[in-house]
């Protein structure tokens, strides 16, 4: 079940960090190959390819959703790599599912760390996070299951949103089937 918390913060200038979670249950459906058909790899197994290959099929996919919206694509950040990529990391070994670390770290805190919005007069800021073993582990299958998500949704097709994250590691954050799984944190950016 998704869950959303929208947090406001005020420093130097006005942060909006919406949080939200899936974790993809059978009952959910996968996208058809054909909807994917114009990414490579987007209906790629983990282990299949290299997690670059299946952040890169994650990120046309997104951007097809954002194109049929009207919205421009979001353009890859490296900081927003490298803290979404530690977090799918720190989810798979410490065993947990959920924006805050067992630590207490969160997406702002993650993202300070990395000197995402250092400065920066304003930003925005938003993450999604999803696991999936076989079939649903594909990144058409955790794209499709975001846009099935009102929140998740909400933040692919922010139209403030500019710049992404994505990180995918093998594993999932919980003891599941001996099927082969992997996690994904997409971390969302705005700075002015």
């Amino acid at each position: 079940m998704p869950s959303t918390l929208r947090a406001n913060m005020t420093m130097r200038a006005r942060t909006t960090s919406l949080i939200i979670a899936t974790a993809l249950a059978a009952g959910l459906s996968t996208t058809s190959s054909a909807a994917a058909a114009g990414c490579e790899n987007a209906d790629a197994a983990p282990g299949t390819v290299s997690a670059q290959a299946l952040s890169g099929a994650t990120l046309c996919l997104l951007n097809e959703e954002r194109a049929d919206a009207g919205l421009r694509p979001l353009k890859e950040h490296r900081k927003l790599e490298k803290a979404a990529t530690g977090f799918s990391k720190e989810m798979v070994n410490k065993r947990f599912f959920d924006h805050v670390s067992p630590s207490g770290s969160t997406l702002s805190s993650r993202l300070k760390k990395v000197r995402y919005t250092k400065g920066a007069r304003a930003w925005s800021l938003g993450e999604n996070i999803a696991w999936g073993t076989g079939a649903k582990a594909t990144p058409a299958s955790i794209v499709q299951a975001w846009m099935e998500s009102p929140g998740h949704k909400r933040n692919i097709l922010d139209g403030k949103f500019t710049e992404i994250g994505i990180g995918i590691v093998s594993g999932a954050p919980v003891a599941t089937a001996s099927s082969v799984g992997a996690t994904y944190t997409t971390d969302f950016g705005y700075r002015a």
